[in-house]
């Protein structure tokens, strides 16, 4: 049962209604973990259906000091959903209507509750979109997407969540209402605090509505596989597509141990090679023949095996589902894992993958790559065996090297997964004091009792 005061649970049942609280322990468990597989149990779980319950929760909890954990579908590997200090987890699995569909406007405004994949399917029917595609697409909420800036393979042409937003509305951390931005796709109005909640990860505010940013769906697509002899070659050619006029609607990575991976677990018919690039083109029957010959061309070069075209739609689709088949697949050859999703300027991904694998040489594990090339964001796995305490120390080890050469090529520590607890501790290391303390000083402007998702982002 819940340590929570009989009063306080008296009264978050008086405002949420008899089934709109948790409180046995049971029920509680299924919301006390995410991907990271990290773990802490809430000491209750708030299921709102109003932007008014949203308020008056927030507003009792920082009445009793109570900290808020928000909450979507659990889908995120860092960490940030995991409630480590009790208190009341948000989960906003009910707030899940789409308000409005504009296509004149090109506008949806939905509820944070909304799945992704829901959304993309009611869309369809206007021929239009919403771009952020993480793999888990289909089960993760929109509300997470935005907490954590979600990207996927379209961001390397179509932009990440943050690209996306035209307006929010959020309950902040001092119990205020408050609306940002508007349906307009320009705006030279005051502060731009949409794109500050986005990517926040529940720390400033809980996001209570959001108006999207649709883009239309192309008429056509065709995708090209370019096979290649080693990491180094596949990585110089990113740079070379990138710097190109055509920009790929997709451009995907995959190093060797990745392209036997996706032949033998994903069954992709791929032939064997050092490194693989996935790159996509989107448009019209007018352009799209010309995009495609441009991305062919600056595919080829030292180390390329070839470049071949997907014969049809069933083959594109089949690349694309071992591709997404892939983090789940690194279980099958390694029982712990180590995920970063880090970034760098697409320059730098040959300098990266050169440092990567001599890390991975110098501390003798298995590290493995692929992800969103044409955005520099690698998805960086160092697979290693927990039961093997060397291994395991090992690995530990290779993370803040890593981090290190991401840092010095003039990258980030996430593209998309976000900082949540996995990372939160190598914030001084990508930050100096007066950046993180201006970044403390935003946390506590939205959020002046420290109430939402404490222990998150910012190190202690």
């Amino acid at each position: 049962m819940s340590t929570l005061p009989a009063t306080v649970v008296d009264e978050l049942r008086r405002v949420l209604g008899d089934d709109g609280l948790l409180t046995d322990s049971s029920e509680c468990l299924a919301y006390a973990y995410d991907n990271s597989r990290r773990q802490a149990l809430p000491d209750a779980v708030a299921l709102p259906t109003t932007r008014e319950q949203v308020l008056a929760l927030v507003a009792l909890c920082r009445q009793q000091r109570i900290a808020i954990t928000a909450r979507g579908r659990g889908t995120n590997t860092t960490g940030a959903s995991v409630p480590i200090a009790g208190g009341l987890v948000v989960s906003f699995e009910r707030m899940n209507r789409i308000l409005a569909i504009r296509p004149g406007d090109r506008v949806a405004v939905v509820e944070p509750g909304v799945l992704n994949g829901d959304l993309q399917k009611a869309l369809q029917t206007h021929g239009l979109f919403w771009p952020p595609d993480p793999t888990s697409a289909p089960y993760c909420s929109i509300g997470g997407n935005l907490a954590c800036n979600a990207g996927g393979p379209r961001a390397v042409k179509y932009g990440a969540t943050r690209d996306n937003v035209l307006a929010l509305t959020a309950v902040t951390g001092s119990g205020d209402l408050v609306h940002f931005g508007a349906a307009v796709t320009k705006s030279a109005s005051g502060y731009d605090l949409s794109r500050l909640l986005i990517g926040s990860e529940g720390t400033l505010a809980l996001i209570v509505e959001a108006t999207l940013k649709l883009t239309p769906i192309a008429p056509q697509r065709r995708a090209l596989r370019a096979l290649y002899r080693d990491t180094a070659s596949a990585a110089a050619a990113v740079a070379r597509l990138m710097a190109q006029p055509v920009t790929p609607s997709m451009l995907e990575f995959m190093d060797g141990e990745c392209v036997r991976l996706a032949r033998e677990v994903g069954g992709a018919d791929i032939p064997a090679a050092g490194a693989l690039l996935m790159i996509e083109a989107d448009g019209d029957d007018a352009t799209l023949a010309a995009a495609i010959e441009a991305l062919r061309i600056a595919a080829q070069g030292d180390g390329c095996l070839a470049v071949d075209t997907a014969p049809d739609e069933a083959a594109r689709e089949k690349l694309w589902a071992a591709r997404k088949a892939l983090s789940p697949a690194l279980r099958t050859i390694a029982a712990g894992k180590i995920n970063e999703d880090v970034v760098v300027p697409v320059s730098q991904i040959p300098a990266l993958v050169d440092r990567v694998t001599a890390i991975a040489s110098s501390h003798n594990l298995r590290i493995v790559c692929f992800g969103h090339a044409g955005n520099g964001n690698l998805h960086i796995n160092i697979l290693f065996d927990p039961a093997d305490a060397g291994e395991a120390a090992r690995a530990e080890a290779a993370l803040p090297e890593i981090f290190a050469v991401v840092i010095a090529l003039g990258g980030q520590l996430s593209g998309e997964h976000g900082i949540g607890l996995a990372k939160r501790d190598f914030m001084s290391r990508a930050f100096d004091a007066a950046t993180l303390a201006a970044m403390r000083a935003i946390k506590q402007a939205f959020d002046p009792d420290g109430l939402l998702n404490p222990g998150k982002v910012l190190p202690p």
